[in-house]
């Protein structure tokens, strides 16, 4: 069988002729193409099936490794620090601060605030009511009240008790003067006893629950407890000197009233003396 196929003459670029064989020129048909297709198909079902196998035993691998070293590395160096810790605790259990010792200071702590609290207790809680009638009745219920809110008050109840000052024509104006110098003085030092009686049932229950925690405490909370103390203590002297300088204030007020009253003699003094010279000149 003979091949009619016979050549075909195509044109160059530049225009000149060629003859090229139809054969070169073969196009694949639709049985190349489905081939293909089914090559490139079954390479991504092997290569879809073969990655997740491969990423899976990676991860394992990893997680492996791990595992091993949590284990091996870091678990050896917990269970020798997990040793130390039990060792010092059994040092401190037994050398430092041993049970029975700490058990016996809280025992004696315990004992200490059941003899002496409730005394003490009844020693700044003691009424020293003495007054009779109404009004200094009133008088000293607002001064044992143990509170700064009833200054208004206790200002109210000392004009009633120890009445006002005398109006202008009633008394000399140096008169009128030292009257309400006097009662500026016994004002203030009343109104701070009632502040410095709220700030020492404040410091009580300080010093009581220190008390309740000393009871309770363990070994090197001492440090702790003694800044508390300290703190306490300087408030402590905090109020203690504000009622010494109340009481300096009421004694500085106490020596200038004897001095007022010592220039008022010496004037009346010297008044006299005029009259009686003034009387001999006469005659």
């Amino acid at each position: 069988m003979t091949d009619n196929t016979q050549p075909e003459i195509g044109l160059l670029l530049n225009g000149e002729p060629y003859t090229c064989d139809p054969r070169c020129d073969r196009r694949p048909g639709a049985s190349d193409r489905w081939k293909r297709r089914l090559l490139v198909s079954v390479l991504m079902i092997e290569t879809c099936v073969a990655l997740p196998k491969l990423a899976h035993g990676q991860f394992l691998s990893v997680f492996d490794s791990i595992f091993s070293s949590i284990q091996n590395d870091i678990g050896s160096s917990l269970r020798s620090i997990n040793q130390v810790a039990q060792q010092v605790q059994k040092l401190y259990q037994t050398t430092v601060a041993p049970l029975a010792a700490v058990n016996q200071a809280r025992g004696f702590v315990a004992s200490s605030i059941n003899a002496y609290r409730g005394q003490m207790s009844q020693v700044f809680n003691t009424p020293f009511t003495s007054a009779v009638t109404p009004g200094p009745q009133q008088f000293e219920s607002i001064l044992h009240s143990r509170l700064a809110t009833q200054i208004p008050a206790l200002q109210t109840s000392f004009t009633a008790n120890f009445g006002s000052i005398p109006q202008v024509n009633a008394a000399s104006p140096l008169d009128r003067v030292m009257m309400d110098v006097d009662d500026a003085l016994g004002q203030e030092n009343l109104k701070t006893t009632l502040i410095a009686d709220q700030g020492a049932d404040v410091i009580l229950q300080t010093a009581s629950q220190m008390e309740n925690q000393v009871a309770v405490s363990t070994p090197g909370s001492n440090p702790f407890l003694t800044a508390q103390a300290q703190i306490a203590n300087l408030r402590c002297q905090a109020f203690m000197q504000k009622m010494l300088a109340a009481e300096l204030r009421q004694e500085a007020g106490r020596i200038a009233h004897d001095n007022v009253l010592v220039k008022r003699r010496s004037t009346a003094t010297g008044g006299i003396n005029n009259l009686i010279t003034g009387a001999l000149t006469a005659r």
